[in-house]
């Protein structure tokens, strides 16, 4: 495993290090589990203004993760996050070997992703540029205009 294989990966208040280590075999381990957004604290966590994300993300969420049967596909998907750890050597060599240039906008108070996730970026790629925003783990819900015009300035730098 190489050095820095899951740093800034938290994933908050999910256990999803116990869930890949021992996922149950009860399929209906998950109902009643809250993995739907009440009161959209996910979206508003670490926002600058919570009064600033609109709560038209978080219903729609709840919605459709009201359906019969989407608690358990989350579930699962959550579950399955450990096939993407696993692939992070394989990134992180791919960025030390290529070094592509790489942009990445990262809330500074996402309880999922920690900064220094984002910082690692750096480590494996000279041509990484971090951006860390003040705000959570949804930063286009409070950070839209800025991260569009971060895109729009690193591509112009990059010749595209």
């Amino acid at each position: 495993m190489e050095q820095g294989h899951g740093v800034g990966l938290e994933l908050g208040r999910i256990d999803l290090h116990h869930h890949n280590r021992s996922p149950s075999p009860d399929p209906h381990r998950g109902r009643g589990q809250g993995v739907h957004h009440s009161g959209g604290g996910s979206y508003t966590h670490g926002a600058p203004d919570p009064e600033l994300v609109s709560p038209d993300g978080y219903n729609l969420d709840n919605f459709y993760l009201a359906r019969p049967g989407a608690d358990e596909v989350q579930l699962d998907l959550l579950g399955d996050y450990k096939t993407n750890v696993e692939l992070y050597p394989v990134f992180q060599h791919y960025f030390r070997t290529h070094t592509p240039a790489l942009l990445a906008i990262w809330g500074r108070n996402d309880p999922f992703f920690l900064p220094t996730g984002a910082e690692a970026f750096k480590r494996d790629n000279p041509n990484a540029e971090v951006r860390l925003l003040d705000t959570g783990h949804f930063a286009l819900e409070t950070h839209a205009v800025q991260i569009a015009e971060a895109i729009r300035e690193f591509l112009a730098n990059h010749g595209f």
